[in-house]
């Protein structure tokens, strides 16, 4: 095998993967499932219990890496302070580091990402690319941390008024280009991070299609892709479904995206995900052997 034909692979803070077949990393929330101004004492606790409970059934269902969210990015969602976010994601952490596989977090606060990190997650999952102030140090602190950097126009509040493309996946692999520039300046080695299109977020059903068919152009970035289309509102307008029937349809837009090069896809039916993808890998051509493939 050629080096031109080896596998990607991501670095994270204690495994190196080698993306040699689609991973697939659980969504694990451990939010209030309301537009509530508050958490109290025993409904956190409810959540993070909740959220372990989850964790642990993701992992013996076969999923790849963990990401815990602490925060909410659906429109209307009130964004909770650093403290509470911490409050909410830490203890899910420190139960999942010792189950043995890459624990992510998802947030885009500099203090939730140094302290996740040094309570031993493996990767900043950040739907803002890491453009707050003190996110890039953040993770430059931590030198084999892994990072997926999201493509998002504005803030969950406003995204969706923040559409106009002249051409989507121009302008989402522009962006990736500019925040690998910025990474790679700030000494982040690029083998630690992959690129999230950010199905759904500040993007039309039509563009997020359009993100799928052309999936492939992104792949020039020489990063791997993490796409997540899990449940998301264009599979309802596509088939409409509710969120809670929309299984068939995250499953063939999962397999959808990893025909199109996807490494990772971020699922919340692990599962069934796990057994669309041996059939789907089963399925897949041989290789043929030769100087390539001994």
């Amino acid at each position: 095998m050629t080096a031109m034909n080896l596998p990607m692979t991501w670095q994270t803070a204690r495994y190196r993967l080698v993306l040699d077949r689609p991973h697939v990393m659980a969504i694990v929330n451990v939010t209030p499932d309301s537009f509530a101004t508050g958490t109290g004492a025993s409904e956190l606790a409810a959540l993070v219990r909740g959220a372990i409970t989850r964790a642990e059934a993701c992992v013996a269902e076969g999923a790849d890496a963990l990401d815990i969210g602490g925060e909410s990015t659906r429109p209307g969602a009130r964004p909770p302070g650093a403290d509470e976010e911490l409050a909410r994601v830490l203890p899910v952490v420190r139960a999942a580091v010792g189950w043995g596989v890459p624990v992510s977090v998802d947030t885009s606060e500099p203090e939730v990402m140094r302290a996740v990190l040094d309570a031993g997650a493996d990767i900043v999952n950040d739907v803002r690319a890491l453009r707050r102030p003190g996110a890039v140090q953040a993770l430059a602190g931590h030198p084999s941390a892994g990072i997926v950097a999201m493509h998002m126009r504005g803030e969950p509040s406003t995204m969706q008024q923040l559409t106009d493309y002249d051409d989507v996946v121009n302008e989402v692999a522009l962006f990736f280009g500019e925040r690998l520039h910025a990474l790679a300046q700030a000494g982040i080695n690029p083998e630690r991070t992959v690129l999230d299109p950010g199905i759904g977020f500040a993007k039309t059903p039509a563009q997020n299609l359009d993100l799928l068919r052309r999936q492939r152009q992104l792949l020039v970035l020489g990063r791997p892709l993490l796409v997540g289309w899990s449940r998301k509102s264009t599979l309802g307008a596509l088939t409409g479904r509710p969120v809670e029937g929309r299984l068939a349809a995250s499953l063939a837009a999962a397999l959808a995206s990893v025909a199109a090069g996807a490494a990772v896809v971020r699922v919340h039916d692990v599962a069934a995900t796990v057994d669309a993808l041996k059939v789907w890998q089963a399925a897949q051509p041989l290789a043929t052997p030769g100087p390539d493939n001994p």
